[in-house]
C-alpha cells in the first residue's frame, strides 16, 4: 500500500500552497466494524522512521518524520521547535453509527511549538484522498 509515501512526496507542493481551502471529508461507512482496515493501516505503518499509536478508544495514528527540506520549512513558517521535529499524520478515526461504522481520516503535518500546543497544519491533495477512497473501498468502504 503506497497511501503512506505520498506524504512525503507532496509536502513541498501541499507546504507551499494556500490553506484556506476546506479539507475533503476523506470518509467512508461500513456495514461492520472495520478491523481489516485498523490491522492493514497499523501493518503498513512498521518502516524506517514510522510509527503507530492508538490515541483514543477508537483513533488510530501513523506519524512519519518528514525530508530535512519539509521539515525545515514548516519549523520555519510555523513557528516550530527545531529540537522537536515536525512529522506527518494520518489519523483514522471510527465512529459508531445506525448504519454500522464510519471512518473519517485526517492527515495533517504536526509541527510542535517552541511554547504552547503543536500546529496541525493541513494536508490537501487529490492524490492522497484518491488514494485514501480507494483503501476504504478496498476494506469494503462506501464512500460518503
Amino acid at each position: 500500500m503506497k497511501l503512506f509515501h505520498f506524504i512525503p512526496a507532496i509536502a513541498f507542493i501541499v507546504a507551499c500552497t494556500p490553506q484556506d481551502v476546506p479539507i475533503a471529508s476523506r470518509s467512508a461507512q461500513f456495514e461492520t466494524y472495520p478491523q481489516r482496515l485498523f490491522d492493514t493501516f497499523e501493518i503498513n505503518c512498521s518502516g524506517p522512521g514510522e510509527s503507530f499509536e492508538k490515541t483514543g478508544k477508537q483513533t488510530f495514528e501513523c506519524s512519519e518524520f518528514l525530508p530535512p527540506n519539509a521539515a525545515a520549512y514548516l519549523i520555519l513558517n510555523y513557528d516550530g521547535d527545531p529540537q522537536d521535529l515536525p512529522q506527518s499524520v494520518i489519523r483514522l478515526t471510527s465512529t459508531k453509527t445506525n448504519a454500522g461504522y464510519r471512518v473519517d481520516a485526517q492527515v495533517f503535518f504536526n509541527v510542535p511549538q517552541k511554547a504552547g500546543t503543536a500546529v496541525e497544519v493541513p494536508v490537501e491533495s487529490k492524490v492522497l484522498d484518491q488514494a485514501i477512497s480507494e483503501l476504504y473501498q478496498t476494506m469494503g468502504g462506501s464512500l460518503t
